[in-house]
Parts: structure tokens; C-alpha cells; sequence
């Protein structure tokens, strides 16, 4: 089908990028970015790798956040005693 299309500086600088690095036709870019455009899509599946941490029976895991706490406070504290 033939029609007429009106390109935004922007969009046609993208099709221009497209045919020089890819070798193609101005016809043959604006399809393909059309069709990649507006093909429906697979959402593609993320995992997060897990990692066996360990188990240190001295590092009580159940009081973390306070264990975090105590350890920031005895850095400010080596920091600020070390300004004098």
C-alpha cells in the first residue's frame, strides 16, 4: 500500500541511523520499525539468582536492621573522633 507519511526530525534521523547501520531500504527501515513498534510483545521472564549465604550461629539475623544500626553509629563515631 502507498501512502504518504510526514516524519518528525527526530523519527527520521532514527531511520536514517537504521539504513546506514544496517544497510537497508528507507522502505524496508520504516517497516521494520513499524512492525517492532507494534508487534505485541512476550514479556521475558526475570530471575534473581540466589546464593547460599551460610549460617553464622553468632550473627543473630532475626535482629539485622538493629545490628546495622550499631554497626553505622560505631563508624560515625570512629569518624568524628578521628576530626579532632
Amino acid at each position: 500500500m502507498r501512502t504518504t507519511l510526514t516524519l518528525d526530525p527526530d523519527v527520521l534521523a532514527l531511520v536514517q541511523k537504521a539504513m546506514r547501520e544496517r544497510g537497508l531500504s528507507f522502505k524496508r527501515a520504516v517497516n521494520e520499525a513499524i512492525r517492532n513498534g507494534l508487534a505485541p510483545t512476550r514479556p521475558t521472564l526475570f530471575r534473581t539468582p540466589s546464593y547460599r549465604m551460610g549460617f553464622n550461629p553468632t550473627i543473630p539475623i532475626d535482629k539485622a536492621l538493629r545490628l546495622a544500626a550499631e554497626l553505622e553509629d560505631e563508624e560515625l563515631l570512629r569518624k568524628l573522633s578521628t576530626r579532632k
